[in-house]
């Protein structure tokens, strides 16, 4: 009976999020163009992106914007601009780091200035859940993304894949601040996406 105590208590403290399984699709084509290249170009789409419970970011922006400025004036302000300014200063950073720290030992890297690669990988976010964390209760981080691949000389579409679910959360539930659990979730964008990558290279 202890025992089974026990294990509905930890099960409690496991965030719902935990329990959704991340889940990778390859939705076109194969990897395998990869065998041999050395670059890749990638690139970051936003656009069209649901935020939580809203279909549309900028609605989500300007919800968010409304209350901390009515807090404080001038709040709200700034953490659009912040809401802004982390997709290319924390979450792109996250993603190319884990990818290239695992790819790099098969020679393959990828950068947002690789001119000379042969082809181009475009991570389009479709939805970006936040999370929370107050302490007594929190949610994961995780977006839903997918990600395509073409051929730079003539735009040929190679591979295209969908990724579903990939969590971000801190280490112990240290992980107050709303940028640092997204970019954990682009994190795990990027080590996932270079565990599959590393098979066909």
């Amino acid at each position: 009976m202890k025992k089974l105590f026990v294990l509905v208590l930890l099960l409690a403290m496991v965030p719902g999020a935990m329990l959704n399984a991340q889940k990778i699709k390859m939705k076109s084509g194969t990897l395998d163009f990869l065998k041999g290249q050395t670059s890749l170009l990638v690139k970051y789409d936003y656009s069209n992106m649901a935020v939580g419970k809203f279909t549309d970011e900028a609605e989500y922006i300007a919800k968010k914007k409304a209350e901390y400025n009515e807090k404080e004036a001038g709040k709200g302000d700034k953490w659009a601009e912040a809401w802004v300014a982390d997709k290319s200063a924390k979450y792109e950073p996250k993603f190319e780091e884990l990818f290239n720290e695992y790819c790099s030992k098969k020679g393959l890297t990828c950068s947002q200035t690789a001119d000379a690669a042969e082809y181009e990988m475009l991570v389009h976010t479709l939805f970006t859940e936040p999370g929370y964390n107050v302490g007594v209760s929190r949610q994961n981080a995780y977006i839903d993304v997918e990600i395509s691949f073409k051929k730079i000389a003539d735009g040929e579409e190679v591979a295209v894949m969908s990724v579903d679910n990939c969590p971000g959360m801190g280490a112990m539930g240290y992980d107050f601040d709303t940028a640092f659990r997204i970019g954990e979730s682009y994190a795990k964008l990027g080590k996932s996406l270079a565990g599959l990558v590393l098979k066909v290279l």
